[in-house]
């Protein structure tokens, strides 16, 4: 087996278990705490320090409490997802005001060796797998990615995106924000 082909069937390994282990800790707290609802989430959004993957800087939540905030689901598989990040990242130099967050739906070591070949400029925490879990109740009832949410500073969604943003759409929500 070739050296390349055996590192990502570590990789899909790896992304697997921290799924099954974030989805059992999820299931947990849903059974004894209720599914959260969206108020709960947007809150959790805009206040929690995401666990962040090997390498990247710690997430500091104050540094985006009092600015929109636009949230992006997205997983290093998926191509659309990749295929956004260039316009997401471009869209936050351009438009500062507005605070990109990625979270993604994917193992820390995947995302790390996927920054370390395609940098962003934004915050990237990761959720892992069990982060689909946290898709339905914010809109997107299929979990499909990407999925973003532009939020204004009391923790209003003011656009829901399901699909790949595009550099227009961008254009068209941030500087409204």
């Amino acid at each position: 087996m070739k050296p390349a082909r055996r590192r990502w069937l570590a990789g899909a390994a790896a992304a697997g278990a921290a799924g099954l282990a974030g989805g059992w800790w999820w299931r947990r707290q849903s059974a004894t705490d209720g599914p959260p609802e969206e108020a709960e989430l947007l809150h959790r959004l805009r206040h929690q320090a995401w666990p962040v993957p090997p390498g990247r800087p710690a997430l500091d939540p104050a540094q985006w409490l009092e600015r929109p905030l636009l949230v992006n689901f997205w997983a290093t598989w998926c191509p659309p997802c990749v295929h956004e990040l260039p316009a997401l990242d471009a869209a936050s130099r351009q438009w500062p005001r507005v605070q990109v967050l990625g979270l993604a739906l994917d193992s820390s070591e995947a995302v790390a060796g996927f920054l370390a070949q395609t940098p962003v400029h934004y915050p990237v925490g990761v959720l892992g797998v069990a982060g689909l879990s946290m898709l339905r109740p914010l809109g997107n009832p299929n979990g499909g990615l990407p999925f973003s949410l532009l939020l204004s500073s009391d923790e209003q969604i003011i656009w829901r995106k399901l699909g790949a943003a595009t550099p227009d759409e961008l254009a068209q929500w941030l500087p409204r924000a």
